[in-house]
């Protein structure tokens, strides 16, 4: 988890403790993530993420040599009918 907080000290001595704008919504989204009702939910994050990951590195999926919509949605349908094959 990202900590967003700096503290240093000014010329005459003073600690100043800065957080980040959005500090409070990043706690309150990591609380969230630890409830009871979420963690079953949060555990299938990694089954479902790791198909796009598995896309991108082992199937060609970060550039592109085709042009057009329609050639750019085949290859995706074939290359996620060969993942859906595995």
């Amino acid at each position: 988890m990202l900590i967003f907080i700096s503290v240093y000290r000014t010329k005459d001595c003073q600690k100043v403790v800065t957080r980040h704008i959005w500090q409070t919504h990043v706690e309150k989204a990591d609380h969230l993530r630890h409830h009871q009702d979420v963690k079953p939910i949060y555990a299938k994050r990694k089954e479902t993420i790791g198909v796009f990951a598995d896309a991108k590195e082992k199937h060609g999926m970060r550039w592109t040599t085709l042009r057009g919509l329609k050639k750019l949605s085949m290859q995706a349908m074939l290359t996620f009918a060969a993942i859906n094959l595995k």
